[in-house]
């Protein structure tokens, strides 16, 4: 789908019509010739797929009066000045013609030398022909976006020198335009009914005169007859000046190269109308269905609005986008920061559980009893003649069963511990078969938390280095052991139950 402008025009040649549509570099003209131009030329529109709603219109230069006049200097409109002397230089009614004109500048080159009377040059085409031309588009379903001079687009597709006099010569179906150009300023067309070089050679000098020329820099030849590639002896050669090709744009040159050679001349004129500005010099079209376009000072004016118009909103959008860039590139630093986040996140979990595991573990070695310190400093204080049958500890204290020479003297011993206070027998002191007494001595500790850790598991266990009395049998393994006058396994005996902190002593 090309979605480039369509630009059609249509060049009103008499009794045929030359149509060219550009699109891009697409270029298709062709001409029609039917005695219902308006039907013809939308049938052809429609089976060449070219969905045109605009065109832009041109008249032959024969249909049209161009003249350069002088104006008187007085201030005023220059409007209607060229009104008021419409009616000395054209054949039928101003009333009914429709006109235009632009300002000639003054020619230094020129034999006489510039007056105080401004020049300007008219274009002017009775309104019965724009009419027609109306019509014409009202009947094809085309709007008419201008009409003008088919000629005077010429120079559109060509590079012309700055200064430099040009006289165009244009051939197309039989007839010769003539063009005058100072650069690209457009100073006056003539229109002859023949091609024949001596009758145009004529003209060109006749124009010459109109124009104060004292000559021509370079003769242009284009359309239906080539230009000579070397000098000649033509009547053209003789006015002094290079016959040559105009010097094409390259754009122009791609526009106009494959035309059809039979009628390539009207078909260069359908081109440059297509390729020409938007705002032509030389309009005929009557302003009540002219398109409407700004002046130069609405066209400031509107972009100067819009510019306002869009600084405004660049004002109002631009916090919103900095903002927006700022948490783009927050949310980019958050996304690479995430999975070190994640990491750091597990270990502080992972040491969170061993921290509470560690709290556990040590509260739990805070609320115990150490029994490895108790039993190594009952061995330290109970003299060599005292065996421990059960040892046991709990939160509250300690309690000792077991067998001395005298149990008595073991009461300041214990009380004498750092570990100990309040140490008392818990039971009646007795006496066995081997004369030892048998005691039972409960004692508390001397201070919250002095002693740590449970003991191991059974709870009863010898005193370290007590020898056993006399006659006691020695334990079984896994059995606490039994001394004299201790009562028989499987009887009862008093002494209090055995924790499983307690341990033997040896």
């Amino acid at each position: 789908m090309n979605f480039k402008p369509l630009r059609l025009s249509v060049v009103m040649l008499g009794d045929r019509l030359a149509i060219a549509a550009l699109r891009g570099a697409r270029v298709e003209a062709f001409t029609v010739d039917a005695e219902n131009p308006a039907a013809a030329l939308r049938a052809e529109l429609d089976a060449r797929g070219l969905p045109a709603r605009n065109a832009f219109f041109a008249l032959s230069r024969s249909a049209v009066t161009v003249k350069p006049i002088e104006l008187p200097p007085v201030a005023g409109d220059v409007r209607q000045m060229v009104g008021f002397e419409l009616e000395r230089h054209l054949a039928f009614s101003p009333e009914n013609a429709s006109y235009d004109f632009v300002p000639l500048p003054p020619d230094p080159t020129a034999e006489r030398a510039a007056t105080a009377e401004q020049r300007v040059l008219i274009t002017a085409a009775d309104q019965r022909v724009v009419e027609a031309a109306v019509r014409l588009a009202t009947d094809a379903h085309l709007r008419a976006m201008s009409l003008t001079v088919a000629a005077h687009n010429l120079p559109t597709l060509a590079r012309l020198p700055r200064g430099t006099h040009v006289a165009w010569v244009h051939r197309a179906g039989g007839a010769t335009d003539l063009l005058f150009l100072v650069g690209d300023t457009l100073v006056l067309s003539r229109s002859l009914p023949g091609t024949d070089e001596a009758l145009v050679a004529d003209e060109l000098r006749r124009s010459l005169v109109v124009l104060r020329w004292r000559g021509c820099d370079v003769v242009w030849v284009s359309g239906d007859a080539d230009a000579p590639n070397a000098p000649t002896e033509s009547p053209l050669a003789a006015l002094g000046a290079p016959v040559t090709e105009p010097e094409w744009t390259a754009r122009g040159a791609r526009q106009i190269e494959g035309l059809a050679a039979e009628q390539r001349g009207a078909l260069q004129l359908a081109v440059a109308v297509a390729a020409g500005r938007g705002v032509r010099p030389l309009e005929l079209l009557p302003a009540a269905v002219r398109p409407r376009r700004l002046t130069r000072a609405q066209s400031i004016t509107v972009g100067m609005a819009a510019a306002t118009a869009l600084l405004g909103i660049i004002a109002l959008l631009a916090p919103g986008w900095r903002e927006q860039r700022h948490l783009n590139r927050i949310n980019a630093e958050i996304n690479r920061l995430d999975p070190d986040v994640k990491s750091v996140d597990r270990v502080l979990r992972d040491l969170e559980r061993k921290r509470k595991l560690l709290a556990t573990v040590e509260g739990v070695e805070a609320a115990g009893v150490r029994p490895l310190p108790v039993l190594r400093e009952l061995t330290e204080l109970l003299p060599g003649d005292a065996w421990l049958t059960t040892v046991s500890l709990d939160a509250k204290g300690v309690e000792l069963t077991g067998a001395a020479s005298a149990a008595s003297a073991l009461i300041p011993l214990l009380e004498n511990s750092p570990r100990l206070e309040r140490v008392e027998f818990s039971s009646p002191v007795t006496r066995g078969r081997d004369n030892k007494e048998q005691f039972r001595i409960r004692a508390a500790w001397e201070a919250p938390g002095a002693v740590a850790a449970t003991p191991a598991p059974g709870g009863v266990a010898p005193a370290p280095g007590a020898v056993p009395p006399p006659g006691a049998i020695a334990p079984a393994p896994g059995a606490a052991p039994t001394v004299p006058g201790a009562p028989a396994p499987g009887q009862p005996r008093r002494s209090a139950p055995t924790t499983p902190q307690g341990g033997p002593r040896q």
